[in-house]
């Protein structure tokens, strides 16, 4: 029977923001009626941001990416080569397929990347620029021609470090644009932009509402809320470093929960002491300390089989294995956005560097859904053929049957005509 060292003093809610949802819809709904006015006027009054176009020009992009420090865009380019890399071994993953199912009955599959894609990369207080890795950089492999991002300024300014990463990247088009005003513009199209199929990245509450609402009119990556991680870990790691991993996460949001599961109650009161203590110097302790009160646990298990139950029902986003036996974990888990398996790797690696997507499902996605990856960017569509003629009326008996059943007459008619036309012919 599990321990709770600490409970969360929240429980979060899953529940619909009426008040949020009306606001979303009204500036969508402006939006598409007044176009580029309406965006103007948000943006103007968001994010202090009236520029004669929102796109910015070659010459200022190599403006921007020669403002940022040669170390900087150094490391930069080794993230992407990480991300690109991963990305190109995913995709070399999915074949074609093409089979002769019958005599003369060919079916197949392919894949077809999307033809526009628009990357939202966040600003405010966290200018995520490892954002522009995982959507723009992952589009581009997956084959899509045109990929259009958007960032918001930060303070009224161009955020270098964020276009240079887009451009690297290989983003087609670069707008500088935030908001509900950034969504709705890529996915209704104003006079400045055209619309994309499919809109991707992370953002704050307002962004993941209007891509649930314009959902349908395009493709999304995923549902997205707050970021969660779950620290799964007994005595063969210590104090610190779980507390360190759980403070990581926190720090994304004050809605942000950061669980510790342990078969080991010393550790588990020793990770809670440290947390308090690593708070008092931490520079976001300000956002982490209230999502480590409100939403941080601390559970103790009796053995890995009860830890990996409650990691299954939890279905987090983040899951961090530190245990004597990681690979039992990798074996079983079956609700998780990405394992992080060891002391060695983190949580922080996978947001910024080692290669893996770190837009991941969270507030249980995770049963249905895996993260961001390659293939998101691609459709998988099939094809068939008959050519041969026996083939073609043996085949449009049965659907003719079948669509007896079903009351289908014009479906039996297409079937029937096969039979008349094929049947006894050579082929």
């Amino acid at each position: 029977m599990a321990e709770i060292l600490k409970d969360a003093t929240s429980k979060g809610a899953h529940g619909a923001d009426f008040a949020l949802t009306e606001k979303v819809h009204g500036i969508i709904a402006d939006i598409e009626n007044r176009g580029e006015a309406a965006v103007r006027e948000l943006s103007s009054q968001f994010d202090n941001w009236e520029p004669e176009q929102f796109r910015l020009t070659p010459e200022q992009i190599e403006t921007a990416v020669a403002s940022v420090a040669p170390e900087t865009i150094a490391d930069i380019k080794f993230a992407q080569t990480q991300i690109r890399g991963f990305a190109q071994a995913q995709l070399d993953s999915m074949l074609p397929v093409e089979v002769e199912t019958l005599p003369g009955v060919t079916l197949g599959h392919k894949h077809i990347p999307a033809r526009a894609v628009g990357a939202y990369v966040p600003g405010g207080r966290y200018p995520m620029v490892a954002s522009a890795h995982m959507s723009v950089l992952t589009a581009k492999v997956a084959g899509v021609p045109r990929v259009a991002a958007c960032t918001p300024p930060i303070n009224g300014a161009v955020p270098n470090e964020t276009v240079a990463a887009m451009h690297l990247a290989g983003a087609d088009e670069i707008y500088l644009l935030g908001g509900i005003q950034a969504i709705a513009s890529l996915a209704i199209g104003t006079e400045f932009v055209d619309p994309v199929d499919i809109i991707v990245g992370p953002g704050n509450a307002f962004v993941a509402e209007a891509k649930r609402q314009l959902y349908g009119r395009v493709g999304i990556d995923l549902p997205a809320g707050p970021t969660e991680t779950l620290v799964v870990a007994d005595d063969t790691v210590d104090a610190e470093i779980c507390a360190t991993d759980l403070l990581g996460q926190a720090e994304h949001g004050p809605s942000s929960p950061a669980v510790l599961l342990t078969t080991s109650r010393e550790l588990g009161l020793a990770t809670i002491a440290e947390v308090d203590r690593q708070l008092e110097t931490l520079a976001t302790a300000d956002i982490a300390a209230v999502a480590w009160r409100d939403y941080g646990r601390v559970i103790v298990c009796e053995d890995n089989q009860e830890m990996l139950e409650i990691a299954n029902e939890m279905a987090f986003e983040h899951v961090q294995i530190m245990t004597n036996d990681d690979d039992f974990f990798l074996a079983n888990m079956y609700n998780y956005g990405a394992l992080f398996l060891g002391p060695m790797t983190n949580v922080s690696f996978g947001d910024k560097v080692i290669g893996t997507n770190h837009t991941l499902p969270t507030q249980g996605a995770a049963r249905y859904t895996g993260g961001l990856w390659v293939g998101k960017f691609i459709k998988t569509v099939t094809y068939q053929r008959v050519s041969d003629p026996a083939s073609s009326a043996m085949i449009g008996e049965y659907c003719s049957r079948l669509c007896a059943i079903e009351n289908f007459a014009g479906h039996q008619a297409q079937a029937d005509i096969r039979v008349e036309r094929y049947s006894g012919a050579q082929g």
